[in-house]
């Protein structure tokens, strides 16, 4: 059944009848539905329409909302009495929710009412229900164990539900406008959602978007702490919290919770912490012998208490559910192997990965070998591995590699194939190849297929030269933007694109999905083009997008059209000035303010040192640098037609530059800086004072736009480039670490890449390596342009 009013009706329905309920996805491939209804043998089977009993037959009755209506409409809509009820006790089955099991093949898990019950009194303890919540969101698939708390927790406290379909779920500018309409105060969801609607807020200028949403859940996935950090650069105020929730469907979804209160409470050892256990729950990290770990070591994480499944059906895999030995109390005699690593780290716990085939797209646990069996079941495929590229990153990737018979399918034959046998999230992109490289024992060498996938890649950023450009039937007048519009879906979708790009192209079909497609929509804003996520998302074709594309850079666009002076007229440059410290009222556009507030929450370096910088250490570092900055009179403000200070360059005569001392974590930047820049400047610029330009630091204000932030970043780039023209400098160095400064350099400004380091091979002097969690996309590059 659909997401509605009526499938709520139904599952309570199916309580007070004291049975359980099954849900069953329609999407499913008719296989993976079929072995579920075999092995667990459901009395009844309820659907929308008698369309969506097809396949079923000789398994199970079957029988539609419309028919049970009809067959109950002379009976009293009244409450019904006790004797109507076949009241159930705590330990009766109360849901039945199947997901990928460790051989392949779904399982299903069988959780009571004593489970549930117990998951949502913490709920309600922990988390409860203020007076003006009046209205929640059900969202989450029936199938998915996270739609128990959404459902059952509002309407057991006496909320209302807001049932949201799931194209709006899909769609965040669509689902954005519901919870503001409806002002919705909670929200769970997985990251890749959470980054798909921050990405999405950052393009409206409207910040009192989903400000009444305070609390914010974050499950199913491995949060990053890059992506906590861009929440709380949201959602600054201190009156938003963050969750990472961490569990599974055999836990009752979840079983430890760590909340953020700010981007202070983000980070243990680099990485966003999962917790501490929920009521009556007790977690252990056991080592191979089931003896515990050590504080601080890794062990596997094994679970017991009340938040228990009651196993599988038909008793599946009951290694995963065994006796408790470290426990006498009755109410932890089972324990639940979880199969993932973690670690005690002051006190908090720490996913560490897992210790299968298992991993989680888009809160779904896939497991590698059902995909691969699926893969390796299709004729003319000959051989085959599906391994999991950067899991839990930004950037993971189910990738299968094959060989082929000879005249064998291709990769998108196989991908057609394979929609038939697999869910959507477990689709993987299929590499076809000539052979499998093996290891001397005659093992598949998965490092290297993994090593070829990351280079083909571009460790993520792909060259749009390799992807197939087809400009046909295109206008003339439309053709730059078509350029830009083809380039950048083909940046974003890397190596994932899967034909040739063409008017006639679907973005999903060649590999794209809803966060990069929101991606995508903020890549062509920063270049000037403007569409809405909603009209991308409705678009059938880059045709279509190509057509609601506004904006062409070339006739009205000033912010990529180098060279043209459009900007002059918004902005004007101020050479810095001491009153640009004191004398503006408004605290965010005082220059030094500016600086503390843009970097504190944006800085591409500093970001990785969260927690140990701190909002006062960028003002120290400015009073210290601020009269040095005066004098030298190279650094300047910019500012609107009505005087509003909206952007800052700081720079120096790179040989005549003052010593600064810096007391806090802000030194490993600089010395980093220092590290990357002081061999190219002694070795390859032009010595002597007057002739070198350092542009050391930008920064703009918090409230702009994207569009915005492009036009005040390229304004300053032209004015660093004026300055450094009118004194007579040979050229200008800076390091960007930034990428769209980066791109600007590179791409507009012409400017000569002198070093491109990868920030986390740094080793500081002491030995340490402080950038270690930073992505392997993350780049210092250091540049030079000559007057």
């Amino acid at each position: 059944m659909e997401p509605s009013d009526r499938l709520l009706v139904t599952l309570l329905a199916a309580w007070k009848a004291g049975a359980a309920y099954l849900p069953l996805d329609p999407s499913f491939p008719a296989s993976r539905v079929r072995h579920i209804v075999q092995e667990s043998r459901p009395v009844l089977l309820i659907t929308d329409t008698v369309s969506d009993t097809a396949g079923y037959e000789g398994l199970v009755s079957a029988v539609t909302y419309a028919e049970m209506e009809h067959e109950t409409r002379d009976l009293s809509a009244g409450p019904l009495t006790d004797l109507e009820m076949l009241t159930g006790a705590s330990a009766d089955l109360a849901i039945v929710l199947y997901t990928s099991g460790s051989t392949g093949v779904p399982k299903g898990v069988r959780l009571s009412h004593r489970t549930v019950l117990n998951r949502l009194c913490w709920q309600w303890r922990v988390f409860p229900y203020g007076p003006e919540e009046s209205i929640c969101v059900f969202k989450t698939a029936l199938t998915f164990v996270d739609s128990v708390s959404e459902m059952w927790g509002p309407l057991l406290c006496g909320r209302t539900i807001l049932v949201v379909p799931r194209d709006v779920t899909r769609d965040p500018e669509r689902l954005v406008a519901l919870l503001e309409q409806h002002r919705v105060g909670r929200l769970v969801l997985v990251p890749s959602l959470l980054r798909a609607i921050l990405l999405y807020l950052r393009l409206k200028s409207n910040t009192q978007l989903l400000s009444h949403l305070k609390v914010w859940v974050c499950s199913g996935e491995s949060l990053q702490a890059e992506l906590a950090l861009e929440f709380f650069q949201q959602f600054p105020g201190g009156s938003h919290v963050l969750c990472n929730f961490y569990g599974s469907t055999e836990v009752m979804g979840d079983v430890t919770y760590h909340v953020m209160a700010s981007s202070q409470d983000i980070t243990q050892d680099g990485k966003v912490p999962i917790g501490c256990p929920l009521d009556n729950t007790l977690l252990y990290l056991l080592d191979q012998q089931y003896h515990p770990v050590a504080i601080g070591e890794v062990g596997e994480l094994f679970v017991s208490g009340l938040n228990l499944a009651d196993g599988y059906v038909n008793n599946r895999d009951p290694d995963r559910f065994m006796n408790n030995p470290l426990s006498v109390d009755p109410g932890y005699s089972r324990l639940y192997r979880t199969g993932d690593f973690a670690r005690v780290s002051k006190g908090t716990l720490l996913y560490e990965g897992r210790t299968d085939l298992q991993v989680k797209v888009r809160g779904h646990r896939v497991d590698l070998s059902e995909v691969e069996r699926a893969v390796l079941s299709l004729p003319g495929v000959d051989k085959g591995i599906v391994l999991c590229y950067n899991p839990g990153e930004f950037n993971q990737a189910l990738l299968a590699f094959v060989t082929v018979e000879s005249n064998g399918p291709t990769n998108l034959n196989i991908e057609e194939m394979l929609t038939s046998t697999i869910a959507s999230y477990m689709m993987p992109q299929v590499i076809v190849m000539e052979t499998i490289p093996l290891l001397v024992n005659g093992k598949i060498d998965r490092q290297s297929l993994l090593k070829s996938y990351k280079n083909n890649n571009g460790n993520g950023s792909c060259n749009h030269g390799k992807a197939e450009l087809d400009y046909s039937n295109i206008p003339d007048k439309k053709i730059e933007a078509a350029r830009t519009l083809f380039e950048t879906v083909a940046s974003v979708l890397g190596s994932s694109i899967r034909s040739r790009i063409s008017i006639a192209s679907n973005f999903y079909e060649l590999g794209g999905n809803s966060l990069n497609s929101v991606y995508t929509v903020t890549k062509l804003q920063e270049q000037g083009f403007l569409i809405g996520v909603s009209e991308f998302i409705s678009c059938n074709t880059l045709g279509d997008v190509l057509n609601k594309m506004r904006g062409e850079y070339y006739e009205e666009d000033p912010i990529l059209a180098h060279g043209k002076q459009q900007d002059s007229r918004r902005y004007v440059a101020q050479m810095l000035q001491d009153s640009h410290r004191t004398r503006v009222t408004d605290f965010e556009t005082r220059a030094c303010s500016m600086i503390t507030t843009s970097f504190y929450q944006k800085a591409d370096l500093d970001r990785w040192l969260m927690p140990g910088i701190r909002a006062e250490d960028y003002t120290e570092l400015m009073d210290s640098m601020w009269e040095p900055l005066l004098e030298k009179n190279l650094s300047f403000v910019v500012q609107t037609q009505r005087g509003e200070t909206v952007g800052v360059a700081l720079n120096f005569d790179a040989n005549d530059e003052p010593p600064v001392k810096i007391n806090s974590k802000l030194e490993i930047v600089f010395s980093f800086l220092e590290h990357l820049e002081c061999p190219i400047r002694e070795n390859q610029l032009p010595q002597g004072k007057g002739q070198v330009l350092h542009g050391l630091m930008m920064a703009t204000h918090s409230s702009l736009s994207p569009q915005q932030n492009v036009e005040v970043i390229h304004f300053m780039e032209e004015e660093v480039l004026r300055i450094a023209r009118k004194r007579g400098f040979a050229g200008v160095f800076t390091t960007n670490t930034s990428p769209l400064t980066q791109q600007l350099s590179t791409d507009i400004y012409d400017y000569q890449t002198l070093l491109d380091y990868q920030v986390n091979n740094y080793i500081a002097p002491d030995g340490t390596k402080p950038f270690s969690e930073a992505s392997n996309w993350q780049r210092a590059i250091c540049s030079w342009w000559l007057v």
